[in-house]
């Protein structure tokens, strides 16, 4: 993914009103599920993500395989 496309999405969903949670899925499998629009900070293709409890997750472009518009986890619940 370009930092631009990376940098105009990540943008895009954090200023949805309302906000909906989204995903970012990277090269290793890892998601990181975007609960809060304020909790994310993006910048020259990089992203600092502070997850519940205040643990950091930095990721950037070239980690990123796709950005998915819902969140992965499952309500156990449901």
């Amino acid at each position: 993914m370009t930092a631009d496309h990376f940098e105009e999405t990540m943008i895009a969903l954090l200023d949805r009103v309302p906000f909906e949670l989204f995903t970012v899925e990277l090269n290793t499998g890892k998601r990181i599920e975007i609960d809060h629009s304020r909790a994310a900070l993006v910048r020259d293709g990089k992203a600092v993500f502070v997850g519940p409890g205040g643990a950091p997750h930095w990721f950037d472009h070239e980690s990123v395989t796709q950005i998915i518009e819902a969140p992965t986890s499952v309500d156990a619940d449901s």
